[in-house]
């Protein structure tokens, strides 16, 4: 069933919550005179100026989706003619369909409501301090640290942590592994751990001014061993915190990957000099677009699969998946115009860079997350 068919009905609607007309034809924005219902200088409607709670919504509505003439329209193309809407756009036809950067306003706005409701730091990203340690994991922690306490045994708590971890009835939590074993850390760099940050200051001293860390990276150490002091005495609040931190960054994360994306299409199809970098922008933003609204269905499918009677979902989930991918491959096809088996493996070449751009970024942005705590 086509969405399209819905649009004669939501017409009436917001029809019904249009302001009324004024009986002046004096245009209240810029004082000239009207010939109609709009001013020929500014554009602006001769309404009342006093509007329903109702009235504002629809306008505002309106104005993100330009719903009465193109919502729908363009909705169709986006989900059922992968790259169609980017060669319409490429070739000038524009007035019948909602803008790209429009789109993706909306419907990222949509999406990371949808997606902060179903997620949170706080609830999906634990520091599981309170697991018990393994057989493996104990048998391997013991081999590892035997070597060390022969060469160095004046450890006290690392010694007693050793024997409760060879008496098979003594239980040991993860976070008494960290709270005694001082090579543990939540960010580490180099083989050096540093408790304090006066005892890195020190250290740093002691250096030829030559060997000592630039101001940058003394900066950044610091904040380091600040944050894994706070991690050993609370890991609880420091990985919640740092969840919300993380959720909250990924907006930003996709919108920065976006030119990225584009960058990836320019240099792939670098022969293709017809294309300039902001046509390869325009795919990117209605491929992110399709994204969005897969990536929304996916997590009400996921979740709704977790009651009883609708594992059957998990099955649709996975389906959606493979369409995100085959949908990327259809609409390089469309909009490229190239045989199949080429642009098969530029589709293969843009998923690997793709996914390799997104992990560095998110590496970058829990970096940027955990030296902002």
């Amino acid at each position: 069933m086509s969405p399209c068919i819905f649009v004669p009905i939501f017409k009436k609607i917001f029809q019904l919550s249009h302001g009324k007309h004024r009986k002046e034809n004096d245009c209240l924005n810029c004082g000239a005179i009207l010939q109609g219902h709009f001013c020929h200088k500014c554009g602006q409607e001769n309404l009342e100026p006093k509007e329903t709670f109702w009235q504002m919504f629809a306008h505002f509505f309106y104005d993100i989706t330009h719903f009465d003439s193109s919502f729908f329209h363009t909705a169709h193309h986006l989900l059922w003619k992968p790259g169609f809407l980017s060669l319409e756009y490429m070739s000038g036809k524009r007035a019948s369909y909602l803008h790209p950067v429009r789109m993706y306003v909306f419907s990222s706005a949509i999406f990371f409501l949808i997606f902060f409701t179903f997620f949170s730091g706080g609830t999906h990203i634990k520091s599981n301090m309170n697991q018990p340690y393994g057989k493996a994991e104990r048998a391997a922690w013991i081999r590892e640290h035997e070597e060390k306490l022969r060469k160095d045994s004046s450890n006290h708590e690392m010694v007693a942590l050793m024997a409760r971890m060879k008496d098979s009835n003594a239980v040991v939590l993860v976070r008494d592994v960290f709270l005694t074993d001082e090579q543990e850390g939540f960010i580490q760099f180099g083989d050096k751990i540093y408790h304090t940050a006066e005892e890195y200051k020190t250290e740093q001293a002691k250096l030829p001014a030559a060997e000592r860390a630039g101001w940058f990276e003394r900066r950044f150490m610091i904040k380091i061993i600040e944050i894994n002091t706070r991690y050993r005495e609370n890991p609880d609040e420091v990985m919640s915190e740092l969840g919300h931190s993380i959720l909250h960054r990924l907006p930003y994360m996709l919108l920065i990957s976006l030119p990225l994306f584009a960058g990836l299409l320019k240099l792939i199809y670098f022969r293709r000099k017809q294309f300039y970098y902001a046509d390869h922008g325009v795919f990117t933003i209605h491929l992110y677009v399709f994204t969005f609204v897969v990536l929304t269905l996916i997590f009400v499918l996921t979740d709704l699969s977790q009651l009883k009677g609708f594992g059957f979902l998990a099955f649709i989930v996975f389906g959606l998946v493979l369409a995100m991918a085959f949908y990327l491959y259809r609409a390089m096809k469309t909009f490229y115009k190239q045989g199949w088996l080429k642009t098969f493996f530029k589709w293969l070449i843009l998923v690997i860079t793709s996914i390799i751009m997104m992990i560095v970024l998110f590496v970058l942005i829990m970096f940027f997350s955990a030296a902002t705590l």
